[in-house]
């Protein structure tokens, strides 16, 4: 054989090796729980991608909500010191701070205790993947919150049986270093013409209801978040105008804000933030949130 035969062979395998590799598609991420507070799931990957800066806010500037905000607290720091605590369903009013409130209440128990909560978020998109999720989570050496935003489930959409599992945890049980936070807009989260669908087709109408519906009740705490009243509103916007320090007088303040408000159709925590970074912009002074 002739060392021009050999190299094609050689050639030939590097280009079959490259593409069993693309068709194999990229190897699994080496996960470090060091390299971060706050992760995102990347299923394609099985990888927790390190998120170093998060979006998030001070607890001190999230107003209005109080109620919910010191039972959620009491909720995760009871999981950070290994004591037993409930998977949450934040639910209600849209821009009323419920994804806020979470991250918000992780980082500030994180500086309260210092102890390594960590936090990784998953995509609606990515909730049938929570099985292998939690197959690699239960080996972390840390607790864990597990948080998945905007949570919701569209008519077929078959998903939400991945994540009963992942809460109930099946045979072997939920990790105990693991728990649940979701955020949605409905308490139930499917839409109520699914479960009427549902109804109108089974055997046993009520039966598939239940199925339907009892996927809310894995949540051991239900936060509700309402619409916002003018005295909130304006709380939130006084909160955040001090923080920043903006230089405008309260009544300066509270009527542009309520004129804000009303040319966006509502209040809203997100509504007074929008309006807050409009106000700071114009002042040009940093809202930097970090």
């Amino acid at each position: 054989m002739t060392d021009q035969t050999i190299a094609a062979l050689l050639e030939e395998v590097r280009r079959l090796a490259n593409a069993l590799e693309r068709v194999a598609g990229p190897p699994p991420g080496q996960n470090d729980w060091d390299a971060a507070d706050c992760f995102v799931w990347n299923p394609a990957r099985q990888h927790l991608q390190p998120v170093v800066k998060p979006n998030r806010v001070s607890l001190s500037l999230i107003r209005g909500v109080d109620h919910v905000r010191d039972i959620l607290h009491d909720n995760t720091l009871r999981f950070a010191e290994g004591f037993p605590a409930n998977n949450v369903l934040l639910w209600g009013a849209r821009g009323m701070g419920k994804s806020s409130l979470v991250k918000a209440v992780h980082a500030d128990i994180r500086k309260e205790t210092g102890l390594a909560l960590k936090l990784v978020e998953v995509h609606r998109e990515d909730t049938s993947t929570l099985p292998a999720l939690l197959d690699i989570l239960k080996a972390a050496p840390h607790r864990v919150l597990v948080f998945c935003d905007d949570l919701s489930f569209d008519h077929d959409d078959t998903a939400y049986k991945s994540l009963k599992a992942a809460l109930d945890g099946g045979i072997e049980g939920r990790p105990d270093n693991v728990l649940f936070y979701a955020t949605s807009n409905r308490r139930h989260l499917l839409p109520r013409h699914m479960m009427e669908n549902e109804q109108s087709t089974a055997i046993n109408p009520s039966e598939a209801v239940e199925e339907k519906v009892s996927l809310s009740d894995r949540f051991g705490l239900w936060l509700g978040f309402h619409k916002c009243s003018q005295d909130d509103y304006l709380t939130m916007i006084d909160g955040y105008a001090a923080h920043f320090g903006l230089p405008l007088t309260q009544a300066e303040l509270h009527h542009e804000a309520l004129e804000w408000a009303t040319t966006r159709g509502g209040r809203s925590g997100r509504v007074a933030w929008q309006y807050i970074q409009d106000a700071a912009g114009r002042h040009r002074i940093s809202t930097d949130r970090a």
